[in-house]
């Protein structure tokens, strides 16, 4: 049973959203230059996904964030293509399941929001993150794609979104 559930960010969930973003990426050693970790939306992310086509998620559990991720239009790209963009769980909240579920949210949201590509761009040692992408159904680039301003990022990768995942 779970014991977390899954809803769309409120303006009350900035700063925890924030420290779980910046946390993780610590925990990680996560280059804070080039990296989510810099990023001013982080300050107020309901406003900064409170846009068209563009939606952020928090896994709650009990009264605590532990985890997020959000859909939005690639910057500087295709307008087809969307991009997972922050999604980070704190430790407790992983191997529950938590992480394929939020994907599966996010990404049947972008199909419902007109996407027909996901991106994401992540890093060689996230392992578990990458396992979970390529499960899904996210295949390698060569390069990045759009301008996201993440250039301490050094993997990339892509979905089609009309195909079926595998979790």
């Amino acid at each position: 049973m779970n014991t977390y559930t899954i809803r769309k960010i409120q303006p009350e969930d900035n700063q925890q959203v924030k420290t779980v973003i910046q946390s993780v990426l610590i925990e990680m050693g996560v280059p804070k230059v080039g990296t989510a970790y810099e990023d001013a939306s982080l300050d107020d992310m309901f406003e900064a996904y409170n846009k068209d086509r563009m939606d952020y998620f928090v896994l709650v559990e009990g009264d605590k964030i532990t985890g997020c991720a959000g859909i939005a239009p690639l910057e500087g790209g295709d307008d087809r293509i969307c991009e997972l963009q922050k999604m980070y769980f704190l430790p407790e909240a992983r191997g529950k399941g938590a992480g394929a579920e939020m994907m599966k949210i996010c990404l049947d949201h972008a199909r419902n929001l007109g996407y027909e590509q996901c991106y994401l761009e992540t890093l060689p040692y996230m392992e578990n993150a990458r396992k979970l992408y390529a499960r899904t159904g996210f295949r390698s680039l060569e390069g990045p794609l759009g301008n996201t301003g993440h250039y301490s990022c050094t993997m990339w990768m892509i979905k089609d979104l009309n195909e079926l995942e595998a979790l």
